[in-house]
C-alpha cells in the first residue's frame, strides 16, 4: 500500500513538473519577466520516504497563476527570502524606513497631535462648522491651474483604467470642487482635518513633510464685505489661545489688489505680475537682494525692482494704511483703492472682536497660490524663521549647509525656517473655475498641524526635563492591581469586574493581562504609563466588599500616599472625585 502511494506521488510529481517547464518556456518565450525556479516539488502533508522537488516563483504575473492553476492544480507555491546583493538569503533586499518626507505616529505624540485636533475642531464648532470630507485623490484637471509655481509639488499618480488622477495638494480646492457639484449649497461654514501631499523639500525636524495634516475653516456665501473675512482671523487667535500659543503669533495680512495696483504702478507687466509675486512671497526665507535678482532674471529692470522694494518692505499697524493714502501716485490705482478700503474696514471689525494686537498689515506678503483674490494672511512664530527655527531642536550651526536636490531632508539647515504655521485668504472666484454658472466667494484658514506639533512637542519636552510635564504616555486613567499571600491566585476574574464597573461609567481604566500577575510589575506599568489612580485589590478587602483607592506618584510622608480603603458600589463616585482634583 505504502509503495503505491509512493509511485502515484512520483507519476504526480513527474506530471506537475512536465506542465511547470512548459509553462517556463512559454514565459521565456514571451520574455514577459524574469522567473526564478528552484527545481523542487513541494510534498504533500503525508510526506514521501525520498527528497522530491519544489518550486518557488517571485514576480508572477496574472496569467502565469492562470496556467499554473490550470496545468498543475495541487502545486503549492512559496515565496522564498529575497537574496541581498551578497547572495546571503534571510535578509530583506531593501532598507526597512518611511518614505522621504513622512513619520509614523505612535505613543505621546499621538496624544499630543490629537489634543491639538481636538482644540481646533472646538473651535470650528462654536463658530457653527460643520464636518466635510473629500477623497485623497482628485482628478488632475481638478487640480491644475490653481497653484502657481508649486503645481510642480504635485504627486502625480499612475494611469488606473482610463482616469489621470494625483493625490490632493491642499483640502480648499477640493472643497470648491464639492461646492461647484453641489448648488444647492449658497451658504456654509465648513471644516476638514485630513492629509495633503506635496513633493516638497522635506524638514521633518521643522515640521515640513511631504505627507501632512491640514485643518480647514471656510465660509463659504455671498455676505457684506469683510464680515466673514473678519471671523476667519478671530477664529485663528481663538485656536491659538487654546493651544496656549496665543502670546507667539503674528498674523501678517495683505490684499491682492494692493499688490497687483503696487506692481502696475511700479511698473510690472500684466503677464508677469504672478511670477513677480512669487518672488516677493519669498522675502521671509531670502534677503531683498536675492528676491530683486530673481525678479530680474523673470524679466523686470533693476529700477522697477526697487521701486517694488520701497513699497515690500513696509509692514506695521494701521499707520501702513496712512503712508499707502498719502501715495498719490498709488492711489490712483482702482485696485489699490479698493485694497485700502477692504483692509480700512477689516481693521474696524478686528478692534470690535479684540484681535488687533496680532495684525501686522506686510506688503511682503503674497502667497503664491493662483486662486486668491484679495485678502490674504498668513502666521508666523519666532520659529518661522531661519534664525528661530534651529533653536528648537538645541542646534546651531555657523555655516550654512550646501545645496542639496529635493529628496534630501534639510532638518539641520539653519538657512531654512518653519515657514509660517497657518495661512488663508478669500479666493472669490475658484468656483467659478469649475462652474461657469456657479460664483459662491469664499474665505478660508489652513492649520498646519504638523508645524504646531513640532513647536507643541519642543515645550513639552522641556517641560518634561523639568518634571512638569501635562502630556501622559497613556490615557489610561485607572489601574487595576492585585496583591496576596502564598494562597494568592490573582484576582483575575474580580480585577475584570471591577474593570467592567469603571468601564460602563465611562472611566478609562485597565489591568495586566496576567493570571498571577507580580505587585511591583503592576507598579511598574501604571508609573510607565502616567496614569495617576490604582485601585487595588486585596483578598480580605474583598471579602469585607472594599478595594484600596490610591493616587499614584505622592511624596513620602502625604497623608493618603497610602491610598483609601473604600466601599466597593462607592468606587465609581471616588475616582471621579480625585480625577477632577487631579
Amino acid at each position: 500500500m505504502q509503495a503505491s502511494r509512493i509511485k502515484a506521488l512520483r507519476d504526480f510529481n513527474n506530471r506537475a513538473f512536465a506542465a511547470w517547464t512548459r509553462w517556463e518556456s512559454r514565459i521565456k518565450s514571451r520574455q514577459s519577466l524574469s522567473i526564478s525556479l528552484q527545481h523542487r516539488l513541494v510534498r504533500p502533508r503525508m510526506a514521501t520516504m525520498e527528497e522530491t522537488p519544489s518550486v518557488s516563483l517571485q514576480h508572477r504575473p496574472v496569467s502565469a497563476n492562470a496556467a499554473i492553476k490550470e496545468e498543475t492544480p495541487c502545486v503549492s507555491l512559496q515565496h522564498r527570502p529575497v537574496a541581498t546583493k551578497e547572495g546571503k538569503t534571510g535578509k530583506l533586499s531593501f532598507q526597512l524606513k518611511t518614505p522621504k518626507g513622512t513619520r509614523d505616529w505612535a505613543g505621546v505624540d499621538m496624544i499630543l497631535r490629537e489634543s491639538i485636533f481636538k482644540a481646533i475642531v472646538d473651535v470650528f464648532k462654536r463658530h457653527g462648522g460643520t464636518p466635510l470630507d473629500t477623497p485623497v485623490f482628485e482628478l488632475k484637471e481638478i487640480l491644475s491651474g490653481k497653484y502657481g509655481e508649486d503645481a510642480r509639488l504635485i504627486y502625480d499618480l499612475a494611469d488606473q483604467g482610463g482616469e489621470i488622477c494625483a493625490l490632493r495638494y491642499d483640502l480648499t480646492v477640493p472643497f470648491a470642487r464639492w461646492l461647484a457639484m453641489n448648488p444647492s449649497i449658497q451658504h456654509i461654514k465648513r471644516y476638514q482635518i485630513a492629509k495633503v501631499y506635496r513633493r516638497d523639500q522635506p524638514e521633518i525636524a521643522k515640521g515640513r513633510m511631504r505627507e501632512f495634516f491640514q485643518c480647514d475653516f471656510d465660509l463659504a456665501g455671498t455676505y457684506d464685505p469683510m464680515i466673514p473675512d473678519a471671523e476667519i482671523l478671530c477664529i485663528i487667535v481663538e485656536v491659538f489661545e487654546a493651544l496656549g500659543l496665543s502670546d507667539d503669533i503674528t498674523i501678517k495680512i495683505n490684499h491682492r489688489k494692493i499688490l497687483d495696483g503696487l506692481f502696475t504702478v511700479a511698473g510690472v507687466p500684466a503677464d508677469k505680475i504672478r511670477t513677480i509675486s512669487s518672488a516677493v512671497d519669498k522675502l521671509d526665507k531670502l534677503p531683498w537682494a536675492q528676491v530683486k535678482m530673481e525678479m530680474e532674471e523673470k524679466g523686470l529692470t533693476s529700477e522697477v525692482a526697487d521701486k517694488i522694494g520701497e513699497y515690500v518692505k513696509l509692514n506695521g499697524g494701521r499707520e501702513i494704511l496712512d503712508i499707502l493714502k498719502s501715495d498719490l501716485q498709488l492711489c490712483a490705482n482702482e485696485d489699490v483703492n479698493k485694497g485700502l478700503d477692504d483692509i480700512d474696514l477689516l481693521f474696524r471689525y478686528l478692534d470690535a472682536l479684540e484681535v488687533t494686537d496680532k495684525i501686522s498689515f506686510d506688503l511682503s506678503l503674497a502667497r503664491g497660490l493662483d486662486y486668491y483674490s484679495s485678502l490674504i494672511f498668513e502666521v508666523v512664530t519666532p520659529f518661522s524663521t531661519a534664525a528661530g527655527s534651529h533653536g528648537p531642536q538645541g542646534k546651531s550651526h555657523s555655516k550654512p549647509k550646501p545645496a542639496v536636490d529635493n529628496d534630501e531632508d534639510r532638518s539641520d539647515d539653519p538657512s531654512l525656517g518653519m515657514g509660517s504655521i497657518a495661512a488663508g485668504g478669500r479666493y472669490d472666484n475658484l468656483v467659478n473655475m469649475f462652474s461657469k454658472k456657479r460664483q459662491i466667494p469664499c474665505v478660508g484658514v489652513s492649520f498646519g498641524v504638523d508645524r504646531i506639533f513640532t513647536i507643541m512637542k519642543t515645550r513639552l519636552d522641556e517641560e518634561q526635563k523639568q518634571g512638569n510635564s501635562t502630556v501622559r504616555p497613556s490615557e489610561v486613567d485607572v489601574y487595576i492591581m492585585a496583591f496576596g499571600g502564598k494562597t494568592f491566585n490573582g484576582l483575575l476574574l474580580e480585577r475584570m469586574s471591577v474593570a467592567n464597573q469603571l468601564w460602563k461609567a465611562g472611566v478609562k481604566a485597565e489591568f495586566a493581562a496576567k493570571v498571577k500577575p507580580k505587585l511591583p510589575q503592576q507598579f511598574k506599568s501604571a508609573e510607565s504609563g502616567g496614569i495617576p489612580l490604582a485601585v487595588i485589590l486585596g483578598e480580605d478587602e474583598l471579602a469585607a466588599g472594599n478595594v484600596r483607592l490610591k493616587a499614584l506618584g505622592l511624596p513620602e510622608g502625604h497623608p493618603e500616599k497610602e491610598g483609601l480603603l473604600i466601599a466597593r458600589e462607592d468606587l465609581v463616585s471616588e475616582v471621579k472625585k480625585l480625577l477632577q482634583r487631579a
